[in-house]
């Protein structure tokens, strides 16, 4: 019988030795070929707000991604990350705006409840065995809704929560270094990448996340309540996704109940790009960052360039399918 550590440690070990390091490589090259590409193309690409507001358009996508990088290691799919970032950024808003709470209980009950909603997710897919795609589009519906209800169909803004708008905005590193003037959003991403890949590398939660991708049944029948596993990890990427609400609502200054459509399918793109595979086991925080700087910079550059916006999401559907090609080649699935 397969124990649970031959199946965490062999198909995961494998992807990321092999597989893991090409794709990120690749990844690299391909953003530094961007980079170099829209700079040559438009004199107004490499200019320093330019690539603030790169790095603030990643901050977002970037914490969405590394939640559904979490997912998809499992095995699953998590297409509720946008809606659920909108919700969270509604409930901060309820908490903080029409409540009049503190600040610190308006970021914990944003993550509280995106927890909570991973968690309902997590309990759809693990106990009810509702297929992770069907689960989650059901609960992007479902908050879609609920956070139209709960704001009234209006933006709730933070004009009256002093320092909200400095959580994605402000710059502690710029206020130390004048020439660096990198949005705490970023620096939050950046910290969130780092907790999750120490989660995903030195933790039994990782462990057990690959493992499920790898094998759940091997893991199950090894005696692992996986259903329990598998329920923790949705509830981890929920919160992570209201640490998302609090940075897009920051950064805009208010809470825009009609928002987060779209978002769920840069995140995924951003997860295959830097390599983790969608039939899971396999992935890595690193590749996913640089998978949501991929997707910035495209974004950013073609809206330098003046590309329509109708020709920027063309361009996204394509880069989409390229890279679920790209994973189906890498595990010999094309023919």
């Amino acid at each position: 019988m397969t124990t649970v550590s031959e199946a965490s440690e062999k198909k995961p070990a494998r992807g990321l030795a092999e597989g893991g390091a090409y794709q990120k490589l690749l990844a690299f090259a391909s953003l530094i070929m961007l980079l170099i590409g829209f700079s040559i193309a438009s004199p107004n690409f490499m200019q320093t707000s330019n690539m603030i507001a790169i790095l603030q358009a990643t901050s977002v996508n970037g914490v969405l991604a590394i939640a559904a990088t979490l997912v998809i290691i499992t095995g699953g799919i998590d297409l509720s990350v946008g809606t659920l970032m909108t919700f969270c950024a509604v409930i901060a808003g309820v908490v903080l705006t029409y409540l009049g709470m503190p600040l610190l209980l308006g970021v914990i009950a944003a993550i509280g409840a995106g927890a909570l909603c991973g968690l309902i997710s997590g309990t759809f897919v693990a106990k009810m065995k509702i297929p992770p795609f069907i689960a989650t589009l059901g609960m992007m519906l479902i908050l879609k809704g609920l956070s139209l209800v709960i704001s009234g169909t209006r933006p709730i803004y933070f004009n009256d929560t002093p320092g909200f708008d400095l959580i994605s905005r402000g710059s502690l590193i710029g206020e130390v270094f004048p020439a660096l003037p990198i949005p705490n959003g970023v620096l939050i991403l950046f910290i969130m990448a780092g907790v999750a890949a120490y989660i995903l590398g030195r933790t039994v939660l990782g462990r057990y996340a690959f493992a499920l991708g790898s094998n759940e049944e091997a893991v199950r029948l090894s005696g692992v309540n996986t259903d329990m596993w598998k329920m923790r990890i949705y509830a981890l990427a929920g919160g992570i996704c209201g640490i998302g609400g609090i940075l897009i609502a920051s950064r805009l200054n208010s809470a825009q109940p009609a928002l987060g459509l779209g978002y769920e399918l840069e995140a995924i793109a951003a997860v295959v790009i830097g390599g983790t595979s969608l039939s899971g086991g396999r992935g890595t925080i690193l590749g996913t960052l640089i998978g949501a700087l991929i997707m910035a910079v495209l974004t950013n550059g073609l809206r330098v360039l003046s590309v329509a916006q109708e020709w920027q999401t063309v361009v996204t559907g394509v880069i989409i399918i390229l890279a679920v090609y790209a994973d189906m080649v890498r595990r010999g699935k094309t023919g």
